[in-house]
């Protein structure tokens, strides 16, 4: 296909490009009506058609693209970059330094193992909230984070000498989605002359924020994208596109977190999971750059694979705005003119979707969201009452089952044995964190606002509260200082304690523990506050019970009025020294005061500042050493880093694809598991099996950190999976944590499994069980090890939305290294089903959703998952077999989630990085 034209670039010379208008000559006339985002994947296709990875018929399948019917081919995206966190990042590295070890065992050259794509690292997710409350806060985290992960970077200084493509953010920079959206993306790349759109995956479920750039890009496990930076497409069948049309504009007081909590809430019941989302309409094309980028932010919390918003002078303003040349900004006007994609329409029709979804952004009013899940929104008026019914209802309806009040004295001791009173509903932390909102001055200069406005009228916060600031990059201190908002914020306890992810991926630190103890042995059903985008269960802290959602405004007007218990539109919440009552609207900012303040802070050469030189401006960063060369020196000591057993016994042939029997349950779980109830990031128990392990390593409680910064060390994220302190496994009835009924009982033969049970490192049975008649209670890891030991196959149960949140490929590769061969669910989440079939694990999910309540209750039960061969296809029907311990057996129809093809070839080989490694020996 002939489609290479020229435009003119930003500097006046010529620059060639593959163009949508000129494939359109060439048999696709109505390729103007395609969604923004498909045309920009179409694009890709165009250039990287190359008769292998990408074909013409790839291309002509989508350009025929029907958004009412958009079939059922698979996309082979080839993406231009790949972003990481660290968190997700550290294990992507370990793997690929495994692979070049394995490499290097055979005798052959190492550096065949390199990313063929540019790959950027931040570092964000390491720090946490220690310390808070101080103006020593930042400098004292930051010297527990460097103690703590001196091992892990030290290893991520040796990947960016060891690798040409790999560049490392270090830490105390800023959260690696606002990084992204302020310095790493271009909108148009460049490469031997020819320009092309800014797309990317990350190993992180919110790189959807780049979207609001209108950069095509969405989050991945770390397993695929691996096999991108190793030069593999990513995969995924043609999508729906769901169009949603603003119209309208925010009333004064709402922000845009409470229409991300709206847009959250109303697309979940749309049901967009796994689908494209794409806004436009007036009301879109009016919103800011930083509004748009909140919205896009959370697609994974309303489900969708992006929340999309195209190019136009808002796009190429933010872009100079941030620090851009004006070079750049040109060429990216130029380009998409160009393509015919500028602008964003707002005809109703202008554009062919799937379905239209219609929201006026004047209806949208100031909300939460909570207690437990981000889609669950609460009108900011309706929380009171909202709050006593969750607070009685029963926890099987998602309530707290407490019939009566509670209150109790607490002693706090890091502020000098203060007393303080707690009760249900108390709030005890408040974090204005994540990249949602931090990256957004309105929503940030806001909260100052508000802030100055509680100090000058006298208002404190109690002292029970633990308050902390988190700004998504030091760009934010900066406006905040030069508005001298920061001040304001610290008056009141809204110290910056880090530049990172920290309260909402579950870094928010010890509780006092004055506090905590009471909270545990009152069983306080306390909530936080916090303006981020995840509040599953046990996710921010493990004794804090309810978890609510908001703009950073609101998180300190809950602050200052210590309960969630309240409504805040009627209700006081402070009284002066003079004990006058103090209401919301009487210290919330006025639009012009927000206005202002950006007009006074926002200028493009601050971001040129503090975007240059990193390692001169992070001392703590330069005095990490580490090793060089190609081949990574494996400590076998380290207690972070270990040599993962994925290529352990590794042959280039597929294997054959078999039938399970004689399985065991070793989990059957409910509605709405979680990769954070599947694999924990944050605190590790002392008592849990991970932390039985360190403790025999010689680790002290003090130093265990956090299931997240320890990814690089398969013995603990192995023992960790399913090891959350809230998950339930339906086959322990009225308790919570990571355990299981064992179930001795003759092992199949060894030739019915799909291939040799792994070997789980270290491991050993620990005996601390609990005997609950014949059939004993153990740690989920702990009955693995047995079953394994004893051949014995094992399948996970599970509800609907199995898998849904992070992009957590650890879920997967834990699920693995359990020796689990097969999860069935009533439905997955994306990114999880995908990360399995990339682990080796069979995905399947029930035909009829009514035959998991047949199969819920049979603990004992033993399974067979049979029509399994080599000739498996795409979404084929196989057959499981229950079979009660006493009772009749029967059968259930289960839909194998093999998606794709190169899915089969990646489940056959064991994995996506066994099925690469082959590739790539070829």
């Amino acid at each position: 296909m002939d489609t290479l034209r020229t435009f003119t670039t930003g500097s006046g010379a010529e620059g060639k490009f593959h163009s949508l208008p000129a494939l359109a000559e060439q048999g696709f006339p109505n390729l103007s009506k395609l969604p923004v985002s498909i045309r920009i994947v179409l694009e890709s296709l165009l250039r990287n058609n190359d008769g292998l990875k990408v074909s013409e018929k790839d291309i002509t399948n989508l350009a025929n693209y029907n958004a009412k019917a958009p079939g059922d081919y698979e996309i082979p995206f080839v993406v231009a970059r790949i972003v990481l966190q660290d968190f997700t990042g550290v294990p992507l590295l370990v793997d690929l330094a495994a692979m070049r070890s394995a490499v290097d065992g055979m005798g052959l050259d190492a550096k065949m193992i390199e990313p063929l794509v540019p790959v950027d690292l931040v570092v964000d997710h390491s720090v946490q909230v220690d310390y808070a409350g101080t103006a020593a806060s930042l400098e004292k985290n930051l010297d527990l984070e460097f103690h703590r992960n001196r091992e892990r970077y030290e290893f991520l200084k040796w990947g960016e000498q060891a690798f040409d493509t790999f560049k490392v953010v270090p830490p105390g920079i800023g959260i690696v989605h606002q990084v992204n959206l302020e310095y790493l993306a271009k909108c148009v790349l460049e490469k031997n002359g020819v320009f092309y759109p800014d797309t990317l995956v990350g190993t992180d479920s919110h790189t959807t924020m780049i979207n609001g750039l209108g950069v095509v890009g969405w989050g991945v496990g770390g397993i695929e994208a691996e096999a991108g930076m190793l030069g593999q497409p990513v995969t995924f069948l043609v999508p729906e596109v769901v169009g949603v049309y603003l119209t309208g504009a925010l009333n004064t007081g709402v922000t845009a977190t409470d229409l991300v909590l709206l847009v959250t809430e109303v697309l979940r019941k749309t049901k967009v999971v796994g689908k494209f989302v794409e806004f436009y309409g007036p009301g879109a094309k009016a919103l800011s750059l930083p509004d748009r980028a909140t919205i896009a932010n959370m697609a994974p919390e309303y489900g969708a694979t992006m929340g999309f918003f195209g190019i136009d002078e808002i796009t190429t303003g933010y872009l100079a705005g941030t620090g851009r040349s004006p070079e750049l900004c040109a060429t990216v006007e130029n380009y998409y003119k160009a393509q015919g994609l500028w602008g964003i329409p707002t005809d109703r029709d202008a554009l062919e979707f799937s379905e239209v979804v219609d929201l006026d952004l004047s209806t949208v009013k100031p909300g939460v969201a909570g207690p437990k899940r981000p889609q669950d929104r609460i009108d900011l008026d309706n929380l009171k009452i909202k709050w006593g019914q969750l607070l009685a209802a029963p926890i099987a309806d998602g309530g707290f089952a407490k019939t009566e009040s509670k209150t109790a004295i607490v002693t706090v001791n890091s502020k000098d044995g203060v007393k303080d009173t707690i009760r249900h509903g108390s709030v005890l932390i408040a974090a204005i964190t994540s990249c949602t909102n931090t990256s957004n001055p309105s929503v940030m200069l806001a909260a100052g606002l508000l802030a100055k406005k509680a100090n000058a009228l006298g208002l404190k916060i109690n002292p029970s509260v633990k308050t902390s600031l988190g700004p998504g990059s030091r760009v934010v201190t900066d406006y905040l200082n030069k508005t001298g908002l920061q001040a304001e914020l610290d008056t009141l306890g809204f110290q910056t304690v880090g530049y990172g992810c920290t309260t909402c991926i579950g870094n928010s630190g010890p509780l006092d523990l004055g506090i905590e103890d009471v909270v545990k042995a009152e069983d306080i059903v306390a909530a936080s506050v916090l303006s981020g985008n995840r509040n599953f269960e046990a996710r921010v802290h493990q004794s804090i019970k309810a978890n609510f959602l908001m703009s950073p405004p609101l998180v300190v007007a809950f602050a200052l009025a210590g309960t969630v218990d309240i409504d805040l539109t009627t209700e006081p919440l402070g009284k002066t020294p003079k004990g006058e009552p103090v209401y919301l609207k009487d210290i919330w900012p006025t639009s012009e005061e927000i206005t202002d303040a950006m007009n006074l802070s926002l200028k493009p050469d601050v971001f040129r500042r503090l975007y240059t030189g990193f390692s001169d401006q992070n001392p703590k960063w330069n005095e990490i050493k580490s090793s060089t060369g190609n081949v990574y020196e494996w400590d076998r000591k380290s207690t972070y880093i270990q040599e993962p057993p994925f290529f352990d016994g590794f042959t280039p042939a597929p294997r054959d694809i078999v039938e399970i029997h004689g399985a065991r349950p070793l989990g059957i779980f409910g509605d709405s598991v979680t990769t954070d109830h599947i694999s924990p990031a944050g605190a590790i128990k002392m008592d849990s099996p991970a932390g039985r392990f360190l403790v025999e390593k010689g680790v002290g409680f003090a130093d265990f950190n956090s299931y997240g910064s320890r990814r690089g060390n398969d013995r603990i994220m192995t023992r960790g999976t399913f090891a959350n302190v809230r998950i339930k496994n339906l086959m322990v009835p009225g308790i919570e944590g990571g355990v299981t009924k064992y179930y001795p009982s003759a092992a199949p033969q060894k030739d019915h499994l799909m291939a040799e049970s792994h070997e789980l490192k270290n491991g050993s049975v620990s005996g601390q069980s609990v005997t609950n008649g014949e059939v004993p209670t153990l740690a989920i890891y702990d009955a693995a090890a047995v079953y394994q030991e004893e051949c014995i196959p094992t399948i996970i149960i599970g509800g609907e939305d199995y898998g849904m949140g992070s992009s957590r490929d650890w879920a997967a590769k834990g699920t693995n290294l359990l020796g689990v061969k097969a999860v069935i669910t009533k439905s997955f989440e994306r990114i999880h089903r995908s990360n399995l079939v990339g682990m080796g694990v069979l995905p399947c999910n029930f035909v009829n959703k009514e035959d998991y309540d047949k199969i819920k209750g049979l603990a004992d039960a033993t399974f067979d998952l049979t029509g399994l061969d080599n000739d498996l296809k795409p979404m084929q029907i196989a057959n499981l077999k229950v079979h009660p311990a006493g009772g009749e057996s029967f059968d259930v129809p289960v839909i194998v989630r093999i998606d794709t093809p190169v899915e089969k070839d990646y489940y056959r080989a064991g994995g996506i990085l066994p099925y690469v490694l082959a590739q790539i020996l070829d």
